[in-house]
C-alpha cells in the first residue's frame, strides 16, 4: 500500500517555517499543513556531537506541539546543520559574516546533518541523514555575488545548495542532495511508511 493512502486517515503536521521543507514534503504527494509556533528555541547541550546535535533539535522542536497530537495525528520537526572541522556553522548574523562562511567553505568540505523526529501520542521516531559536500574555490567576486543576490541569511552555513552557488560551486555529494536542502525524504518516506 502506497504511504499516503497508508496516511489518509492521519493529520500530518509539517512544523517547520522553512520553505523548502515544504517544498520537499510536498514531493512526496502527502496531505499535509504547515505549523508554526513562536518561540521554539534551537539551543542545545554543550558536549553533543555532529549527528547528536540535530536530533537533539529536532526533538525539542516536536515538545512544543505535543498538545496538537491525538491518536490520528503526526508531528514532523527537523533541523540542519553544517559542521566543519568539529563544530557547527550556522546561520550568519550579518551581511560581512555571510562572506566570510562561504569564502571558509570554498574550496574544502564539510558535512550537512538533517535530524528528523516523527511524533505521535505514543511514540517517536529520531533519526538523521548526513551528506558530505564538495565545494570547488570561488572567487571573492564570485561569494560577493550569490551573497548580495541570495541573502543567505536564513541558511546553515550562508548557503543554499538549490540556488546559483550549487549550480556552480559545488563539485559534488556523498549523500542526499535534499538533505542538504534541509529534508532526507528519501529516508522520511521509509521513516513513515514503518511509522504508521
Amino acid at each position: 500500500m502506497l504511504l499516503h493512502s497508508k496516511l489518509k486517515e492521519y493529520r500530518l503536521i509539517l512544523a517547520s517555517q522553512s520553505p523548502r521543507r515544504k517544498q520537499l514534503l510536498s514531493g512526496l504527494d502527502l496531505n499535509f499543513e504547515v505549523l508554526v509556533r513562536d518561540g521554539v528555541e534551537e539551543t542545545f547541550p554543550e558536549g553533543l556531537g555532529m549527528t547528536e546535535i540535530p536530533e537533539y533539535l529536532a526533538r525539542k522542536k516536536s515538545e512544543y506541539y505535543t498538545d496538537l497530537l491525538g491518536e490520528r495525528t503526526l508531528v514532523i520537526t527537523a533541523d540542519t546543520i553544517v559542521w566543519k572541522k568539529g563544530r557547527v556553522i550556522g546561520k550568519p548574523e550579518n551581511y560581512d559574516q555571510a562572506l566570510q562562511t562561504v569564502r571558509d567553505l570554498a574550496g574544502t568540505d564539510h558535512d550537512v546533518v538533517t535530524g528528523v523526529c516523527i511524533r505521535s501520542a505514543d511514540k517517536m521516531r529520531v533519526f538523521h541523514s548526513k551528506s558530505r559536500v564538495f565545494f570547488s574555490p570561488l572567487t571573492d567576486e564570485e561569494v560577493e555575488y550569490y551573497v548580495n543576490n541570495y541573502q543567505p541569511m536564513d541558511k546553515a552555513g550562508a548557503y543554499g545548495i538549490q540556488e546559483w552557488i550549487g549550480y556552480v560551486g559545488i563539485e559534488k555529494i556523498d549523500g542526499s542532495f535534499y538533505n542538504v536542502m534541509g529534508l532526507p525524504v528519501q529516508r522520511l518516506y521509509r521513516e513513515l511508511g514503518a511509522f504508521v
